[in-house]
């Protein structure tokens, strides 16, 4: 898939968090703050993926959160039309894909990042992330460009 195929989604700043979709700062993920490469190539839901080291010494830590993720972060998830959400880890990468099912992208991610309890979530979670070296300034989860797609 040709880099021309992707857009990229600009929107608010959160006071005290990484920018949302803001692309002087790119960032997508389970995080949802900064830039997001989505594929426009075909129709249906539009898939996000992204990227972040785990801390190793965070990683049971990790493990046992996401095994009871609150219900009102699954909820709040759940009314910005995300889908289909997996985190997957290999070798100290985590790699976060979704589908996003609705038309208004920012607005959606604009709103989990301004969640009370997605906010207290982050506070739990990030500590246990470590965001790659080669990210922008101000990323959290990198994109991950989609180079295959099948239906």
């Amino acid at each position: 898939m040709a880099p021309a195929e992707f857009k990229e989604a600009a929107g608010p700043r959160i006071p005290g968090r990484p920018p949302l979709y803001c692309p002087e700062t790119p960032i997508v993920g389970g995080s949802w703050r900064g830039r997001v490469m989505t594929s426009t190539a075909s129709s249906g839901p539009q898939r996000l993926a992204s990227v972040i080291r785990l801390r190793p010494e965070r990683e049971e830590e990790y493990r046992a959160l996401h095994a009871a993720v609150w219900p009102e972060v699954l909820d709040r998830l759940r009314r910005s039309n995300v889908h289909n959400y997996s985190i997957f880890l290999r070798d100290g990468l985590l790699f976060g894909y979704m589908e996003y099912r609705g038309d208004r992208l920012t607005e959606d991610m604009a709103a989990i990042g301004q969640d009370e309890a997605t906010q207290r979530w982050w506070k739990l979670t990030d500590p246990c992330q470590d965001p790659l070296p080669t990210r922008r300034p101000g990323e959290w989860w990198a994109p991950a460009e989609e180079v295959f797609h099948l239906d």
